[in-house]
């Protein structure tokens, strides 16, 4: 029986139609990152600057006191080396280089994503301590040593801190594993050995997978600086002018009074009221849902838009020293709550910070038939742990 001209018997002679390229199904947003300082003028082997720490003695009444200085001490860092790397086949680049042969640019495509992703992993320095950790392994793990299926502790379980396609290094060594897959609801994480030995099914226990070359090489971030009760921060020994304001929530539900607790607290400490708070999703939802009976809805009945579009943009919290916003980041721990002084983190940059264009061109050739682009620069990221707080162990039933 002779064929009817159809899609399928002359498939060759149709195009395809190429839709709008999918959008991120991750958040890689971070306001506080948007609103802290940045500097570019970081030169020079190390930053060092003086911190004052006391009051000037030198007051009394009824005789003239005698005088005394204040205590000042010195912060100081170096930077730390912080890279995205992309690459792009030539031959993808050609085929993609008009809209015929391609919905999105090659050249372009990888660049956005190339930002994305640092964006992200900055985004998780904020949030963590300096160690580059992801999370630990509850036990051996299961599969093969090639391709092992991992348990994380729930300690250290953090979702938003493991995705697919990323590349980490277990424990101390530089062996490479890929992150296959992402369970949140068993906190599994399936691996792929790319190089190396190590077997995380006869040695995973307490091992702590850290993001590829990232082990202890981060910048400091907002748990490690909040949570710190001794040792030292930017060279100054931990103490009563050099820490955060610490409150243990003993597993007590969020609530009013306890942010008043911490706003108030850290305020009578150094003098200054946080201007924002960050905290988890959880706990986001948690005040949504106190606050439930206190929506406000400013409506505008003449407004043609109106229709559908009700609704509850965000939180603000009433302090002391007025209403502060609340805004939640998946790179916080679901128990955790921050009030932090934006004024008081400054990320500090060496100048030329973004790709890398020193050759005159952002792609360089690679040794096959493929070019690479890098973003990144060397920074630090300082925080004055006097003018924050961390609110720690609070419900997640």
């Amino acid at each position: 029986m002779a064929a009817i001209y159809s899609i399928t018997s002359a498939s060759s002679l149709f195009k395809i139609k190429y839709c709008k390229l999918s959008e991120n199904v991750y958040n890689s947003a971070t306001p506080l990152l948007a609103r802290v300082k940045k500097s570019y003028t970081f030169t020079g082997k190390q930053m060092v600057f003086p911190v004052p720490r006391s009051f000037a003695g030198g007051v009394g009444s009824g005789t003239l006191p005698a005088a005394n200085t204040a205590i000042y001490s010195d912060v100081a860092f170096t930077r730390k080396r912080l890279y995205s790397v992309v690459q792009v086949d030539r031959e993808a680049i050609k085929a993609s280089a008009n809209d015929e042969g391609s919905f999105v640019k090659a050249t372009k495509e990888v660049v956005e994503k190339g930002v994305e992703s640092f964006m992200r992993n900055m985004s998780r320095i904020l949030f963590n301590d300096g160690t580059g950790s992801l999370g630990t392994l509850q036990a051996n793990a299961t599969g093969s040593a090639t391709a092992p299926v991992c348990i994380i502790s729930l300690a250290t379980w953090k979702a938003a801190n493991f995705e697919e396609r990323d590349i980490i290094n277990p424990g101390s060594t530089t062996d490479t594993f890929e992150i296959m897959t992402v369970v949140e609801s068993t906190r599994t994480v399936t691996l792929a050995r790319l190089a190396g030995t190590t077997d995380l099914t006869s040695a995973g226990s307490g091992v702590v997978l850290h993001m590829q070359g990232s082990r202890n090489n981060d910048p400091e971030g907002i748990k490690g600086v909040l949570d710190a009760t001794s040792s030292t921060k930017y060279g100054i020994t931990i103490g009563r002018r050099w820490q955060a304001f610490q409150l243990d929530a003993v597993l007590a539900t969020i609530s009013p009074d306890l942010m008043n607790k911490m706003m108030l607290n850290i305020e009578r400490r150094c003098g200054k009221a946080p201007n924002l708070i960050c905290t988890s999703y959880l706990q986001y939802e948690k005040l949504l849902n106190i606050l439930e009976d206190q929506k406000q809805y400013n409506l505008e009945p003449r407004a043609k838009d109106l229709k559908g579009q009700i609704s509850f943009s965000g939180i603000t919290f009433m302090s002391s020293r007025g209403a502060i916003g609340i805004f939640a980041d998946r790179f916080i721990e679901d128990d955790r709550m921050y009030f932090l002084n934006d004024d008081k983190i400054e990320i500090y940059h060496a100048p030329d910070f973004g790709w890398f264009d020193d050759d005159g061109t952002v792609f360089l050739r690679g040794t096959g038939d493929f070019y690479e682009a890098r973003y990144g620069g060397y920074l630090e990221v300082y925080i004055d742990p006097n003018f924050h707080g961390v609110l720690t162990n609070l419900n997640v039933a």
